[in-house]
């Protein structure tokens, strides 16, 4: 062979490495799939600004999955959802991933269209909406984590703020009104609510609510002559957390979040889990998935420590007295 021919065929080669290299990359890859379809797509992937997805995608990259090396990620967010939540879940199923992360109320949606594709939820109690047999052994094509410790829960953030605010004759109840009318969230609550002896005033919100929508919904609880108010956990709730803190200040309303950043925003209490933990969880889940384990035989992790934030200058706002009892038991004081 020539010279000349050996060297355009090396250059040949050098060339043709990348793209082999590259096909086998592609070819080995996997896709994952995140709904939440009430956080903005741009936050569903490793550079996100939010803490418990930039906490989520390390722990899959610490487990060998990196985004845009052997790991697709396909982000159905805020702006993927024009058309609602059923819409949006049926075109990720046809779209076939290797696994779906379903983060928030739409899990049940999921049951419905597929029995085949591994689906990791982060939700309420599984077993209620139907979607496993037992959180030890859900069965099924469902794994994930239950944020949701039952009816103990509800009537444990009921009681903490009644502890701070004595005079609550009636409860305010801000939700999505999805999730309220999925299968175990309202039954829980009006229970947990009956049994304190409260009367509930609800307003729900349709999913990507704006300003003015969260502006109304807490303008008519108070009309309704709620006196404070228990914001119901979800994604869309806790991405709006600071935007309701401020309402509920404006309106004088006392109010309990399921996660800590509103109240270090203005809110008054929280009674929260570990989210960024429940992330993690879910990440150890999608890993062993695709390694090749059934979700059916990896069990659903229950949420059991809860953590309880008071803002005591939101509290002196408010004209309230933190019961000092109320002061000690509480994990985070924010003065």
């Amino acid at each position: 062979m020539r010279r000349r021919d050996f060297i355009s065929l090396l250059g040949r080669a050098a060339i043709a490495w990348p793209l082999v290299a590259a096909a086998q990359q592609s070819a080995n890859s996997k896709r994952l799939a995140i709904f939440s379809p009430s956080e903005p797509s741009a936050d569903l992937h490793e550079h996100s600004e939010s803490k418990k997805y930039r906490a989520f995608f390390a722990d899959l990259r610490r487990l060998g999955w990196i985004e845009g090396h052997n790991l697709k990620v396909e982000s159905y967010g805020r702006e993927q959802n024009a058309s609602g939540p059923e819409a949006l879940a049926t075109e990720i199923v046809r779209s076939n991933p290797d696994v779906v992360h379903v983060v928030g109320p739409g899990a049940v949606i999921f049951k419905k269209l597929t029995s085949r594709i591994p689906i990791v939820a982060i939700t309420t109690d599984p077993v209620k909406q139907g979607i496993a047999e037992s959180l030890a052994h859900p069965g099924g094509n469902f794994t994930g984590a239950s944020i949701d410790a039952g009816l103990s829960i509800h009537g444990k953030r009921i009681a903490l703020l009644r502890e701070m605010v004595p005079t609550m004759s009636k409860l305010g109840c801000l939700a999505l009104r999805f999730q309220w009318n999925g299968p175990s969230l309202a039954p829980a609550l009006r229970a947990a609510a009956e049994m304190a002896g409260l009367p509930l005033a609800v307003s729900l919100l349709e999913f990507a609510p704006s300003e003015a929508d969260y502006r109304a919904a807490i303008e008519s609880i108070s009309r309704d002559g709620a006196n404070a108010v228990m914001v119901v956990d979800s994604p869309e709730t806790h991405q709006k957390g600071l935007l309701i803190a401020r309402l509920v200040g404006e309106a004088k309303l006392p109010a309990i979040f399921t996660n800590v950043e509103p109240v270090e925003a203005g809110g008054l209490m929280a009674y929260s889990f570990d989210l960024i933990e429940v992330h993690k969880r879910a990440a150890n889940n999608i890993d062993a998935i695709l390694r090749g384990a059934k979700p059916g035989d990896i069990p659903f992790y229950q949420v059991t420590k809860f953590e309880l934030s008071i803002n005591l200058k939101t509290a002196k706002q408010l004209g309230l007295s933190v019961p000092p009892g109320l002061l000690v038991s509480a994990d985070k004081v924010i003065e």
